[in-house]
């Protein structure tokens, strides 16, 4: 009979993330091997890793990266994708043969640019058509999957624990100045390609432990602006809420994070300090506050943002060396990536950790 203590049971799902605040590249496999001691925070249904700054050479070109179920479907999606776009570069996403990974689909990327002309004809700036095309794409072509499409940034996902999934898409190939990692533990949703962490949308990605009990309520408001929620997964909509108060709505990073894991109204009565700010912010998006355990990090061009649930029942930690912070669900994925780090803290909850990268670096 086991006793407690003899074995360990995780708060689901690990969480992992690197960022050089002078912009200095690092190869993915640092944040890969970073998700090994956390191995049992996962069940081998999803891993996965964003990387920003990977593509110098095409910086300037969204690249999308797609998951297809048959020849068919990346012929017709392409096809689609020539009305609307210039297509720079269209090609396999390399990877390598893993016993632990199996079922795959066709793994592509495209480095395109949206046609001016359309983007006159529809009074649309480049980053809403492409937000919009990624949602066509996800709800409207049976079998393809966008499940990146940001610039000079990418995200490599698959069914398989995160240090296989690291290995399979050949991370040490790609360097870049932030990274960020997840191994899923799913509880209610199905653990399959399309459905593992980060999730992303324009240069957005998420990674998050947890879960949403808020998830309906979130959803149905985010759809009503023409988001949606299409890869049957709770975390999805933490992508899109993000994409809407910081691009559309204008948000800065604090305001977003009081959004969503807005203070108690007891705690805003309490506060001298913003006060204001935070009575508008819980009035004007009160469906967009998240609910549940959660801590997640957001990734973005120049930055990463973490973040725990107002009640801190998500576990996260923070280390720093040098130019580096590191961020992780448990200090041993830390010390995997540096072993000497410093001023390791866990932050409070509701309250967001943000790093960015020197102006100009990246």
């Amino acid at each position: 009979m086991e006793i407690e203590g003899q074995v360990r049971i995780p708060s689901g799902c690990a969480i992992a993330a690197v960022i050089s605040k002078e912009g200095r590249r690092m190869p993915g496999s640092i944040v890969s091997e970073a998700m090994r001691p956390m191995h049992e925070r996962s069940n081998g249904l999803g891993g996965g890793f964003a990387g920003y700054g990977i593509y110098p050479a095409y910086r300037e070109f969204y690249a999308m990266h797609m998951f297809f179920d048959c020849r068919d479907t990346r012929k017709s999606c392409e096809a689609f994708l020539k009305e609307r776009f210039e297509l720079v570069q269209s090609e396999l996403i390399p990877t390598r043969k893993m016993p632990s990974i199996t079922g795959e689909p066709i793994i592509w990327r495209y480095f395109l640019s949206p046609f001016p002309s359309l983007l006159r004809s529809l009074q649309l700036d480049e980053k809403e058509f492409v937000a919009r095309t990624v949602m066509k794409i996800n709800a409207e072509i049976k079998g393809a999957f966008v499940f990146s499409s940001g610039k000079n940034m990418g995200v490599f996902k698959a069914v398989g624990y995160p240090e296989d999934v690291g290995e399979f898409y050949r991370l040490e190939d790609y360097a870049g100045y932030a990274w960020s990692a997840h191994g899923r533990y799913p509880t209610n949703t199905p653990g399959w390609w399309g459905g593992a962490h980060p999730f992303t949308l324009l240069d957005w990605s998420v990674v998050h432990n947890g879960e949403i009990s808020s998830y309906d309520a979130n959803r149905r408001y985010m759809e009503m602006f023409g988001y949606q929620c299409t890869l049957q997964t709770d975390t999805e909509v933490i992508t899109y809420i993000m994409d809407y108060l910081l691009r559309v709505q204008g948000l800065s990073l604090a305001e977003a994070a009081s959004v969503v894991a807005a203070p108690f109204w007891s705690t805003i009565e309490s506060k001298t300090e913003h006060r204001e700010k935070h009575i508008y912010l819980r009035s004007m998006f009160p469906s967009l506050l998240i609910t549940g355990p959660f801590s997640i990090v957001l990734g973005f061009t120049g930055g990463l943002m973490a973040l725990n649930d107002r009640l801190k029942l998500r576990s996260m930690v923070v280390g720093e060396k040098d130019d580096r912070v590191f961020i992780a669900s448990e200090e041993a994925a830390i010390r995997m990536m540096e072993p000497e780090a410093e001023h390791i803290w866990a932050p409070a909850g509701g309250e967001p950790v943000i790093v960015r990268v020197k102006e100009g670096a990246y």
